[in-house]
């Protein structure tokens, strides 16, 4: 059955539903002639094809996954609608939905109670998880890595928080020694950890911190917006690092955390969520509007978000999705995530056994960090080095090859790396593998990669 068939037959059902209201004409001002709008969409279309090809394996470089078909029909039949998630008026069916789903993330998450609901973004949803603590603790400071996520920053400088910038290790993790001695100054409220940092995927030590709120009081949130999903996989033995896998499990400890479904939930851009394991929390939400819900006396989801008008056709997409792909590490969405960690595993060992490329360290989850190897080993060199390849690659006529670039300080090149620090930072390569077809794709890659090196610097390489 091809897609086109399925999108017909969803429209078809769509249309018997329509027909329980009487028909009406459509407004003159609202007509289109058939023609022009054929060539607007054309113009569209071709406009279009400046983007990169995001949906191809060859693509391996920023945190950007192709939605799976089911996610787009659903979104694309409800949008039709046009619910809106704010309230129960405005999207009955999707508010219910929105509902079922996020239970689904709470229980994913070990929350025996919960209150969550989803977002526009991973943003918003670590926004309103800030706004949250500081309504809690309002005269104590939030603390996240050195590497966190930049916009916690400016969260706390919008919601007038104090900022407490814990250090990190060689590993891009939260440095515990630095946590303790700031713990002890009495000033921290909440600590935000990090499930896969944006520039390394690196998972902090959540375990560890939950264990030390024994010695000091203080709330966990955690964001988890690129790795939440990563603790399907976490009760597997060898598929994660030990420590990285004990880190993931213990976010049912935690008192918030959040998940972006656009990125390894197979949803189109935007889906995020936040949940909290305390319900009472939804006593800052509440507010006293004149002009809105009458329909129900049920809590409705304006209640509990800092965001008004939601698209309801999100909600749909992932019920619809989590019916295909269910979160259980043997079946639906854990292969999936299997297949993008052992791709990064494997380019990992290639990376490894060749001399003109060297990891950065071994990856946490599916991103990859890595760098060419000049003689002399300049940080200067290197990044001058990544920039070309990078334009080489990615410009190649027959086969490019899409990667990102990632300004890495010094403090995490670790071990027996004589680096020449004649800049701040080095430039290297970043890949995030975040498609199962990746696995295969593995080995071409990475060949264009060593032939790309060896054309920039034929005798410059160790």
């Amino acid at each position: 059955m091809t897609l086109e068939t399925i999108l017909k037959e969803g429209l078809d059902l769509q249309r018997r539903w329509k027909r329980h209201w009487p028909e009406y004409s459509r407004d003159e001002t609202l007509e289109v002639p058939e023609e022009r709008m054929r060539e607007v969409l054309a113009s569209l279309v071709e406009r279009l094809e400046e983007n990169y090809p995001f949906w191809h394996p060859d693509y391996a470089g920023q945190m950007i996954k192709p939605p799976h078909e089911v996610a787009l029909l659903a979104y694309w039949l409800t949008q039709r609608i046009n619910p809106n998630n704010h309230a129960l008026d405005g999207g009955p069916a999707t508010g219910r939905i929105e509902k079922e789903v996020v239970s689904v993330l709470a229980e994913f998450f070990g929350f025996a109670e919960h209150l969550g609901h989803l977002t526009s973004s991973g943003t918003i949803a670590n926004l309103e998880a800030l706004w949250v603590a500081r309504q809690l603790d309002p005269e104590r400071a939030i603390a996240f890595s050195r590497d966190a996520h930049y916009t916690h920053g400016r969260m706390c400088e919008l919601l007038g928080v104090e900022v407490v910038v814990i250090e990190v290790d060689g590993a891009g993790r939260m440095d515990l020694d630095d946590l303790r001695a700031k713990l002890g100054t009495g000033r921290i409220g909440t600590v935000v950890l990090t499930a896969g940092t944006t520039g390394i995927g690196a998972i902090d030590p959540i375990d560890e911190v939950v264990a030390m709120r024994r010695d000091f009081g203080f709330r966990i949130h955690v964001d988890g917006a690129y790795g939440g999903f990563f603790r399907l996989l976490a009760s597997e033995d060898g598929l994660l690092e030990k420590g990285d896998a004990a880190a993931l499990r213990a976010i049912s400890e935690c008192d918030s955390v959040v998940v972006d479904p656009h990125k390894h939930g197979l949803q189109p851009y935007g889906c995020g969520s936040v949940i909290f394991r305390d319900p009472a929390v939804g006593r800052f939400y509440r507010h006293d509007s004149p002009y809105t819900y009458f329909t129900s006396r049920e809590l409705h989801l304006g209640e509990i978000s800092l965001e008004c008008s939601r698209p309801g056709a999100a909600a749909a997409a992932l019920w619809a999705t989590l019916q295909c792909f269910p979160l259980r590490p043997e079946t639906g969405l854990g292969p999936i995530l299997r297949k993008t960690r052992q791709a990064a595993q494997r380019w990992a060992a290639l990376i490894d056994e060749a001399s003109a490329v060297e990891l950065l360290r071994p990856p946490s989850l599916d991103i990859l960090a890595f760098y060419p190897t000049p003689v002399g080993k300049s940080a200067a060199e290197i990044s001058r080095l990544t920039s070309e390849i990078f334009e080489d690659l990615m410009t190649e006529e027959a086969k490019p090859v899409y990667l990102a670039k990632f300004n890495a300080h010094r403090r995490l090149f670790t071990g027996d790396r004589p680096i020449i620090w004649d800049c701040p930072v080095a430039t290297i390569f970043r890949s995030v593998l975040m498609k199962p077809e990746h696995f295969e794709q593995v080995p071409s890659l990475h060949g264009r990669l060593i032939a790309a090196i060896a054309r920039r610097a034929p005798e410059g390489v160790r």
